[in-house]
């Protein structure tokens, strides 16, 4: 499970967070089509603090496991959603897409659905808090 993600040095932190979603997603479906198994949480969690080390960014355990969980329901939803060629190749234009210099239609739609995600999260908890 190697990947090249180098993010810019300017991301900010909700920028990396999506990113790392993103990435976690993209590896949650190609070990789910490469192995037919799905990643668990501590293991997303395991990689998401590699990828923020290379990118020398940290996370408390708790934040990474709910980016995790979170890259877990996208990566369910695409693989429920889309015929196995698909889902390959949309794994392959994710992968492709964790190069920075790699356009991708597909890797962007992708990246905007990651954001959504992760703000939805945030008002979730903010509605929480709120009602508390």
């Amino acid at each position: 499970m190697a990947w090249e993600m180098t993010p810019p040095t300017v991301m900010s932190e909700h920028g990396a967070k999506v990113a790392l979603i993103f990435a976690l997603t993209a590896e949650r479906l190609s070990a789910y089509y490469e192995h037919g198994q799905w990643l668990t949480e501590a293991q997303g969690a395991s990689l998401a603090a590699e990828w923020l080390a290379r990118s020398k960014r940290s996370l408390a355990l708790a934040e990474r496991k709910q980016l995790s969980a979170l890259s877990d329901q996208l990566a369910r939803q695409m693989a429920a959603s889309l015929s196995r060629q698909a889902g390959l190749h949309s794994v392959h234009e994710m992968m492709e897409s964790l190069d920075p210099n790699y356009q991708s239609e597909i890797g962007q739609a992708l990246m905007v659905e990651c954001e959504r995600l992760l703000d939805d999260e945030r008002d979730d908890e903010l509605d929480d808090d709120a009602a508390a």
